[in-house]
């Protein structure tokens, strides 16, 4: 199966609010173990352009989209999607997300918002962030080259601002039986980190 690669030069729109559930849509219907959900996508891009020592652009497109429905399955030229024009659109509609948070990150950083889940609390004023998903699909991205990433989890300046990500997105994670207020917290930390690391990546 052939996918494009990721061109920064590209249409970078950030997909609207219907786009965004568009494709959140289409990923749910998906008959396929493992498709990631709207957040977990956000998180997933995210670690995608920060993984150490490369350039997404270099990356061939089959290495990663396919992750995002869980794989494509055998047999079927389309597999896990109806028809050939839905798979493109699906694709069509990453890739725009993705170079929107790449473009965002350099030349807007503060105006960047990640895709997280959001309760009420008890209290009708007080709102919980939940980044659990949006976590977990970064991790998914560290998973594809956990060699570079591993030291950026292990010590120096990168360490704290991973750790969040670490807690709230591993199965095992110090934040897994957490209440929502511990969550929240590490929640609303993720944005800052995100940008620090960018910048850290910038200069590497």
């Amino acid at each position: 199966m052939n996918y494009p690669h990721y061109n920064p030069a590209s249409d970078n729109r950030p997909l609207s609010d219907e786009e965004l559930n568009d494709l959140d849509e289409l990923l749910a219907e998906l008959p396929a173990d493992g498709t990631l959900n709207i957040e977990a996508l956000d998180g997933y891009l995210a670690g995608l352009l920060l993984t150490p020592g490369r350039a997404l652009a270099d990356v061939p497109g089959a290495d990663w989209l396919p992750v995002i429905w869980g794989g494509d399955g055998e047999g079927d030229d389309n597999a896990p999607f109806a028809s050939g024009k839905q798979r493109k659109k699906v694709v069509m509609l990453v890739l725009r997300h993705l170079q929107s948070i790449a473009l965002a990150w350099a030349e807007r950083p503060q105006a960047w918002e990640p895709i997280f889940s959001f309760a009420d609390g008890e209290d009708e004023d007080t709102e919980y962030a939940d980044a659990e998903d949006w976590a977990a699909g970064f991790l998914t991205a560290v998973d594809l080259a956990p060699e570079a990433w591993a030291p950026l989890f292990e010590g120096g300046a990168t360490a704290p601002l991973l750790a969040p990500i670490a807690a709230l997105g591993s199965p095992d994670g110090a934040l897994a039986e957490a209440g929502a207020e511990a969550r929240d917290e590490a929640s609303r930390g993720i944005p800052d980190a995100m940008l620090a690391l960018w910048a850290i990546h910038q200069k590497a």
